[in-house]
This record gives C-alpha cells, structure tokens and sequence, in this order.
C-alpha cells in the first residue's frame, strides 16, 4: 500500500480533533492527499454501530460486548474505506483505532488483552497504523475540557475517574510497547506546541522538509 495510516488516541478531552486538522494541513502542504475518519463510524454502517455503544447508560453493554462492537465496525470501515484509500495513495488520518479498544475495554474494561490480540488477528490480521499519536493529558484536565463544552455527554464520558486513570495507564504501556508506532504527545501544552511537537515527528518519519 502507498498510502500511510496515521492514528490518534487519548482519553477523553486530549484534542485529538483539533490535531487531526492540523496534521491534514500540514500533509495536503506538503501535496499529500488525506482522507480523515473516525471510530468507531466513517461509515453509514458503522456510524449506527457507534449510536448503539455511545448511548445509554454505562451499563448498557460490558466491556466484551463494547469490543464486539468495535471491531464489527472496524472490520468495516476497514475493508470499505481504509484499505481502499490507501491503495490509491492516500494518507488516512483516524481519530481512535485499535488502540481504543484495548486501552478502554482491555486495560480499563477487564477485558484479557490476550483475547483483544486475538480478536485483532481473526478480524484484521497484522493490519496496524503505521504511526500513532498518544495525546497524554491528566484525566482531571481532560474531563474538565469534556463537561465545559460538551452539550450531551456520551457514555464513554460518564465513567468515574479510576476508570479513565486506567485508561490513561493504558495508553502509556501501549507507547512503552510500541515505541516505533506510538509516539506520546504532551497534552497539557498549549495548542501550538502540541501542533509542533506532531509535525517534527512526522517531518522525521517521513522526510518532510519542515521549512516548506
């Protein structure tokens, strides 16, 4: 695949979204086509699969139907526009993967990673992000952001703050397993910072030429 597939994780409130965009300008500067998504959703398919798991109470599925969940529509927004994209050439930029699911329902959720590696390898094979952004910020901080500007308040934003000082945890120990794939990014800076500090590791990655 010509393409790269480039990933953003973090717990709630770490900004993803803004740096998502960011990184879409600096590619398409640079004369690279992107192609931006989300998980769970990016599809019509897995947009109703995301409505199922991001509404309701906390109770509402266990952590092993939520991964069940997740990786449905993984599967699909995989096979039906990832892969297809970057086929043809395109950078896909996505706002949580596989990462998620093991930092949420694995590390936070109970759920054995042995079982959530199993399933990873049944449904995509070795398919992986060939660079993840680990957006790290204090829970504290991050659920403040959420509730500030949030008009609803999704499932995964209701959970107590052990759940999500697991989830951070998690996320950490994914970045110390994986330090050619995961790099950890400073969330408590200011936005500018963050931007820079993500642009120099793609520069590095990649070979940009940073004074274009």
């Amino acid at each position: 695949m010509s393409g790269r597939f480039i990933t953003f994780e973090g717990s709630e409130g770490a900004g993803k979204s803004t740096q998502i965009k960011v990184v879409e300008s600096f590619l398409n500067s640079h004369g690279i086509t992107t192609l931006l998504t989300r998980e769970p959703g990016g599809t019509p398919m897995a947009e109703a699969l995301r409505e199922l798991v991001v509404s309701g109470n906390t109770d509402r599925w266990s952590p092993l139907e939520e991964m069940l969940i997740m990786y449905t529509a993984r599967s699909e927004l995989v096979r039906t526009v990832i892969k297809p994209a970057l086929e043809k050439g395109v950078w896909v930029l996505a706002d949580r993967f596989a990462d998620s699911t093991t930092a949420y329902q694995g590390y936070a959720g109970g759920v054995p990673l042995k079982r959530i590696k199993l399933l990873h390898e049944i449904v995509l094979g070795s398919f992986a992000p060939n660079l993840t952004f680990i957006i790290d910020l204090p829970v504290e901080d991050g659920l403040l952001r959420v509730h500030s500007r949030a008009q609803t308040i999704s499932r995964f934003e209701k959970h107590s703050q052990v759940f999500y000082n697991k989830v951070r945890q998690g996320y950490l120990e994914i970045a110390e397993d994986e330090p050619d794939r995961c790099h950890v990014i400073d969330g408590s800076e200011d936005i500018e910072n963050i931007s820079s500090s993500i642009c120099n590791v793609l520069a590095k990655k990649f070979a940009f030429d940073l004074s274009q």
